[in-house]
């Protein structure tokens, strides 16, 4: 009887923690095949919190002295070190790592030497690494624009109208701003299978040459949108999301910067439009209040658009 062959060996596969979806749904990924922490260590130090950073970094630190503590303390061979004392080897160990060298503590043995040269290798690499990782990290722009809470779909000029607003809350423009709507619709196929349908929505203006202030986004309703027709219960059966996508050149940073934000159907809101946020005094000065920036206001009853 043949022998069975031997399966090959199963792949890790990873659970990772909850993420926020592009299109507003906490997403579980279980038993996914995937890159390790550990092998994609970069990506993690880039994208974890400032705490996990400092923390990383600085039990790398604190860790690598120990064990260079250990081996001094089992190699011997450092003048005016107590054998056998740790926090006079680890105080020696941060010396060497850091080129300090004081003179009070002096390698005089073969093995203490050679530990001494690794350790100021590894020392210079190490910070180098380190400094890279903080100017990555700092150095990354952001895009410094702020989307309203919800979105509304009124009439405007006589139709269906999905309107949102973006402001720049810094003082340099962001010139050839873009901005692209995408719509994501819980839907059945013929066959019965529940399928997830993206769709674009084509804004009334999808560019501004200089974005400074504020911009009212718009998508009119009309025959040709994926989402004519549609009505809230409609958005709520098929767990509609608005996924918005805004890229532009940012004048202070000199490169281009992206933002994105999602309208997931509980922040969809109808028959509501927004408040006036800019005014004129007495002088004609153009004044822009961002208080009222997310402020709804109920439309009059003649334009409804659920009638």
């Amino acid at each position: 009887m043949a022998k069975r062959a031997k399966s090959a060996k199963p792949r890790r596969r990873i659970t990772r923690k909850p993420r926020q979806g592009a299109f507003g749904a906490t997403v579980h990924l279980d038993n996914v095949e995937g890159i390790g922490r550990l092998s994609d260590l970069y990506y993690w130090l880039l994208t974890t919190s400032r705490v996990n950073f400092v923390a990383s970094i600085l039990a790398a630190y604190l860790g690598t002295n120990a064990l260079f503590a250990l081996a001094y303390m089992a190699a011997g061979g450092v003048e005016n070190m107590r054998r056998f004392v740790f926090s006079d080897a680890f105080f020696f160990s941060v010396q060497t790592m850091a080129t300090i060298g004081y003179g009070r503590m002096v390698p005089v043995s073969g093995p203490a030497n050679l530990l001494v040269t690794l350790e100021a290798g590894m020392g210079l690499f190490g910070m180098a690494v380190a400094a890279s990782l903080m100017f990555a990290r700092f150095t990354r722009a952001t895009a410094g624009v702020r989307f309203t809470q919800h979105a509304v779909i009124t009439m405007f000029d006589g139709k269906p109208t999905l309107i949102f607003r973006i402001a720049n809350q810094r003082d340099a423009r962001i010139h050839e701003a873009q901005i692209h709507l995408t719509v994501a619709r819980q839907q059945d196929t013929a066959e019965g299978h529940s399928y997830r349908r993206l769709a674009d929505l084509t804004p009334v203006r999808s560019f501004n040459p200089i974005f400074e202030l504020s911009w009212t986004v718009m998508h009119v309703i009309d025959e040709e949108s994926p989402l004519y027709g549609v009505t809230p219960l409609d958005m709520e059966e098929s767990v509609v999301a608005v996924s918005v996508v805004f890229s532009g050149h940012h004048e202070g940073f000199q490169q281009r910067v992206h933002a994105r934000h999602t309208y997931t159907q509980a922040l969809i809101e109808w028959d509501r439009r927004f408040a006036d946020i800019i005014t004129r005094d007495k002088e004609g000065n153009v004044i822009i209040d961002y208080a009222y920036f997310d402020e709804l206001l109920p439309v009059d009853p003649k334009d409804l658009v659920l009638g």
